[in-house]
């Protein structure tokens, strides 16, 4: 009896088209991992962006993180942001598209961004901390926890 494949029921791509769709996913997505350790390398080439409310950011957020909840975001209240860098969102989660809405609001008024996969709950799965409050917080005193091996 010949068992039929449900991973080989769709073709694989070619390796270039592969290729080509994962360096444009890369370049959509950061996972929580890559972005504790560009906070901990103090990166200045990034800013996160905590996309809840003011209320949830304050009961806990990644540190280093900004709050500016999506709902606010416009063209006045982005003239703040710097186009040089690249802003990853973050809301609570996999059930949650502020990082999206957040995503999408920025780069309509022309900023590069990347959502941070899995949210606040990946984060925190992850082993990495909170910052408590309106202050932002930071990660450069933090000691990373085990290698996730994904590097």
């Amino acid at each position: 009896m010949v068992q039929d494949s449900q991973v080989l029921a769709f073709p694989a791509a070619d390796p270039a088209d592969s290729l080509a769709y994962l360096t444009a996913k890369l370049g959509y997505y950061a996972d929580a991992w890559d972005v504790a350790e560009d906070l901990r390398q103090a990166i200045d080439g990034i800013v996160v962006i905590d996309t809840r409310s003011a209320q949830q950011y304050a009961a806990g957020h990644i540190p280093g993180a900004i709050s500016f909840p999506h709902r606010l975001m416009d063209e006045v209240s982005t003239r703040q942001l710097s186009r040089d860098k690249v802003y990853v969102t973050y809301c609570d989660g996999i059930g949650c598209n502020g990082s999206t809405k957040g995503a999408y609001k920025l780069a309509r008024h022309g900023f590069r961004v990347k959502e941070l996969i899995g949210g606040l709950d990946f984060w925190l799965r992850d082993g990495h901390p909170l910052a408590i409050g309106e202050s932002s917080g930071s990660l450069l005193d933090w000691a990373a926890p085990q290698d996730c091996g994904c590097g």
